[in-house]
């Protein structure tokens, strides 16, 4: 099994993610993570889809994808071609005494505790996805009650691979630079 991050551009109509989700389960593929968000162009907005599975799946997924009427671009995010980044927050039980074990991890990823309570504080930490295992790893002889992870949002490097869309909607893979 192999992960593949993909990157869609769709027109921002209601009801496209459930079209695109409805896909991944007619067909028993596997979503590892989906985030979406409104683009700099509100007629559009952007999903990130981590997909699992072998090649031959994989392949499939982005051609099942790719022929979705609200679907304008489809393309894979390369890991060593762009910038991958997820948003995690974790509530652990924490007394006096284990909120100095808890910070010294905190300060060295770079985290916030963003919250303070008697029994427990909740930490934000954006990064990689290996980065926040580490940290959730690190955790280990604390109790964490609460864990929420946004899924990956990922963009590619430089401006080579920008996708643009006319006033009609129709796609360019062109340097507008």
């Amino acid at each position: 099994m192999q992960k593949k991050v993909f990157q869609l551009l769709v027109d921002n109509t209601s009801g496209v993610l459930s079209r695109i989700s409805g896909l991944f389960s007619r067909r028993g593929y596997n979503i590892e993570s989906i985030t979406a968000g409104v683009t700099a162009d509100p007629r559009y907005t952007r999903i990130t889809i981590v997909a699992s599975g072998d090649n031959d799946i994989l392949d499939q997924i982005e051609k099942q994808v790719s022929k979705l009427v609200d679907v304008r671009d489809i393309r894979e995010l390369k890991p060593d071609e762009s910038v991958y980044r997820e948003l995690c927050l974790i509530k652990v039980e924490a007394d006096a005494k284990a909120r100095a074990s808890i910070l010294a991890t905190t300060e060295i990823f770079r985290a916030k505790i963003i919250d303070v309570a008697h029994d427990s504080v909740i930490i934000e930490l954006i990064g990689n996805q290996s980065k926040i295992d580490a940290f959730i790893g690190l955790l280990d002889g604390h109790n964490i009650l609460e864990l929420a992870r946004t899924g990956i949002a990922g963009l590619s490097r430089g401006k080579d691979d920008v996708i643009w869309i006319d006033e009609d909607g129709n796609v360019t893979h062109e340097n507008h630079g």
